[in-house]
């Protein structure tokens, strides 16, 4: 039997993260990769890990903010089930655990971020109760 395990990923372990990191950012280098994310955790920034039997299997960050349209606001960002476990419901599992765990340390909404080609995570996120409000666009220096 399978257990599944929903847990917020210590800061000394962040670092694991980067082998699910990768399959969704192709493009950027893992020596950059891995300074971004220890630079992440200095900051209102904490990674949630799905454990299948004990193994890292899909991870999503969590950007914690205050917005004045929506209150205290946390962001799941880089949400990744490993290539070989998605569509078996660890998503879902994973969504209502930062749901409840939003709602229990007393924030007032959750946004996020998906990419315009992804057209199956839009589906996901409109299932999940989230609706579309806007373009995000990104200028690099």
């Amino acid at each position: 039997m399978e257990t599944i395990e929903i847990k917020l990923i210590h800061p000394n372990n962040i670092l694991s993260i980067l082998p699910l990191l990768k399959e969704l950012n192709t493009t950027t280098s893992d020596d950059v990769l891995k300074q971004r994310v220890l630079e992440m955790t200095s900051q209102n920034y904490k990674c949630v890990g799905v454990f299948l039997n004990h193994k890292l299997v899909g991870i999503s960050g969590l950007w914690f903010l205050t917005r004045h349209y929506s209150g205290k606001t946390i962001e799941p960002d880089h949400v990744v089930i490993s290539s070989e476990h998605r569509s078996k419901g660890l998503g879902k599992i994973l969504f209502e655990w930062i749901f409840n765990y939003a709602k229990s340390i007393g924030y007032e909404a959750t946004e996020l971020n998906t990419y315009i080609h992804n057209v199956k995570s839009h589906n996901f996120y409109e299932n999940k109760g989230y609706r579309k409000l806007g373009f995000h666009y990104l200028k690099i220096f």
